[in-house]
């Protein structure tokens, strides 16, 4: 995420494809490790000319963030072990990462479905007034707190739709 911090656009960046942006945006993707959408999306945004933080691939040589790396067992732990675990230096090293990303990032997209840190990502973007938008489908249970957002899209191509514009 380094070189995407910069205030302007690398020039390794893909030419814009598809959905040619008109300004090109700071992308945080929220969404979860296990939505197999997420990778796509992440690709589609960077083809479309924008800067996007991917989680799972913060920098290069780095995963991302993962509860295992503390403790493989971690989802046998009690409340007050996961308590305790927010201050390992892993944790307050990867959540650095993800919050440095989020201040970053001018433009919020959840992808759906997602767990509570994806959504306690975009709730803390809708308060701190950065564009948000929600990319949903047939299946994912209504929620009503989505209205706070900008967009709720349908589609990806919907999504970058909007986000081109």
């Amino acid at each position: 995420m380094t070189e995407t911090l910069n205030a302007k656009r690398p020039a390794g960046l893909a030419a814009a494809t598809c959905y040619p942006a008109a300004r090109w945006r700071k992308i945080y993707v929220a969404s979860s490790w296990r939505n197999p959408l997420q990778a796509d999306v992440v690709k589609a945004l960077h083809l479309d000319g924008h800067l996007v933080y991917d989680f799972k691939n913060p920098r290069p040589g780095d995963c991302g963030f993962s509860w295992s790396e503390i403790d493989p067992e971690w989802q046998k732990w009690t409340a007050k072990q996961y308590v305790a675990a927010l201050d390992h230096p892993i944790a307050k090293r990867g959540f650095a990462s993800d919050f440095n990303a989020m201040k970053w990032a001018d433009t919020f997209l959840l992808v759906l479905p997602c767990g509570r840190s994806a959504h306690l990502e975009l709730g803390w973007a809708a308060g701190a007034g950065k564009q948000t938008l929600i990319l949903t489908r047939d299946g994912e249970e209504p929620e009503l707190m989505a209205k706070m957002c900008d967009h709720i899209c349908t589609s990806l191509d919907e999504a970058r739709t909007i986000l081109a514009g």
